[in-house]
């Protein structure tokens, strides 16, 4: 009896002890860490990345992927399926396709998939406000070292307003999340069991951004960021890194059943030339966005990063308000152009490539419309004409002559020039025209507009 008695007092003392033992703290939760966090903007879109990702996590980077939208007004090869079932569909592929490649931290956004180039319109289906603040959330969680998202400008190319957007929020994210001001309601940490509306998340700042362009020219790119072979040889799967991607991108059958059929009836060899000479063989580049760890614009994408968080920053910026007194009368390009403009100045991204004069592909037999800004800081209402110079058989549906603009206003408007259809002999030859528009007001010249325009028998709406 009197051991038992011991064993007792010598548990109770040791019990005494641990509960004086201090409690472990709560740290963020490591099983969704990534070192590469890729946002971009539908279902099979990070096919544009993956042989890098390959790459990466053959090095042992882990990978993490958010998407803007789930695809569902995309096409279906597969089923019957469209809207919102295809969503479903596109965001069960995208899981699949991203297992391939042993990734499966992915997350969706929820935005509307929007078929324009128009990045405004993109911003607004998605509800800009709600999928920063999820974007910037879903940063917090992962706290990526490095960035990779579609480049946020106009191009000829596919030039989909939704990779516009992917780019713009994971610009607008990386400059966010590490802010403690910015929707602190995520940093805020709960003093309640059962607070459902504060997280606890941490802010977070991302040490680089890197971009790949949407766009077919190349020549503006070159040297903007480094650059990857896709043909060496994975330590994981012993392919190619292209073939990799090419595995990954074949699991999007509502989008590439017929392509991947045809891929099953050829033999690695067939495979591989048909691969080099559809460019899926070619170099992978990026194009550096930002860097807050210094390094040469070409280095490699991990270079200068350690475990070490990287304090917020954010570039001081001013916006010009173009109004003092005095200045003269003037127009400018509205739209996604001059929001571009714009937004390179706010993010400290003047440095991006980007075409000039702005450019566009659209569709023979549709139409082009020019937004522009007119600026009057003067004490007096202005009266101002607009005129075009236009290519052969392009004509002016509205838009042109006289105007009044009211004093110290800047009033919008636009010209709409129609396009002709392509004949035969040109359908394969360059295509591209310049338009311009010219205002003038009293006797003078107050400005001018340039856009490159290249038709092409099918292109997303303008």
């Amino acid at each position: 009896m009197k051991s038992f008695s011991i064993v007792i007092l010598n548990l109770a003392l040791a019990l005494s002890a641990c509960a004086q033992e201090a409690a472990p703290l709560r740290e963020p939760d490591a099983r969704y860490k990534a070192d590469i966090l890729l946002v971009v903007a539908h279902p099979d879109d990070e096919g544009a990345a993956t042989a890098y990702l390959a790459r990466a996590i053959d090095e042992g980077k882990r990978v993490a992927v958010v998407y803007g939208t789930r695809g569902s007004s995309g096409g279906n090869e597969v089923g019957t399926e469209q809207g919102p079932s295809l969503g479903v569909i596109r965001e069960i592929e995208a899981g699949r396709a991203n297992a391939t490649l042993g990734i499966t931290n992915v997350w969706f956004l929820g935005g509307k998939d929007t078929a324009s180039q128009d990045v405004l319109v993109s911003l607004a289906n998605w509800d800009h406000g709600a999928a920063l603040e999820q974007l910037v959330r879903l940063m917090r969680l992962t706290r990526p070292e490095v960035v990779l998202t579609f480049l946020p400008g106009t191009f000829v190319g596919e030039d989909h307003g939704d990779h516009q957007a992917a780019g713009v929020l994971a610009t607008e994210a990386f400059d966010l999340a590490g802010d403690p001001t910015v929707f602190p309601s995520q940093v805020a940490e709960p003093l309640k069991r059962l607070e459902p509306y504060l997280e606890g998340l941490r802010p977070w700042q991302p040490k680089k951004i890197f971009y790949f362009p949407d766009a077919e020219r190349e020549d503006i790119f070159r040297d903007k960021g480094p650059s990857y072979s896709v043909k060496e040889i994975s330590k994981s799967s012993k392919k190619p890194y292209w073939r990799a991607s090419l595995d990954a991108f074949r699991v999007h059958q509502t989008q590439a059943k017929s392509f991947a059929d045809r891929l099953d009836k050829m033999d690695d060899a067939a495979i591989e030339k048909m691969m080099q000479a559809d460019g899926w063989a070619d170099e992978q580049r990026f194009v550096l966005g930002k860097s807050l760890v210094g390094g040469a614009v070409t280095s490699p994408i991990f270079d200068n990063i350690t475990s070490e968080p990287a304090p917020f920053h954010r570039e001081a910026y001013s916006a010009a308000d173009g109004t003092s007194a005095g200045s003269d009368l003037s127009i400018a390009l509205a739209g996604s152009w001059s929001f571009y403009a714009e937004f390179r100045a706010a993010h400290a991204l003047t440095h991006l490539p980007h075409p000039e004069p702005p450019e566009i592909a659209l569709q023979a037999g549709t139409s082009l419309v020019i937004p522009l800004w007119v600026k009057n800081p003067t004490a007096s209402k202005k009266e101002f004409t607009l005129a075009t110079d236009l290519p052969a058989g392009w004509t002016v549906a509205s838009g042109t002559g006289k105007f009044v603009v009211g004093a110290r206003q800047t009033a919008g408007t636009r010209v709409e020039i129609n396009l002709p259809n392509l004949s035969d002999e040109k359908k394969n030859r360059e295509n591209a025209k310049e338009v311009t528009v010219q205002a003038q007001a009293d006797g003078k010249t107050i400005g001018t507009v340039r856009i490159k325009v290249e038709l092409r028998k099918k292109a997303l709406p303008e």
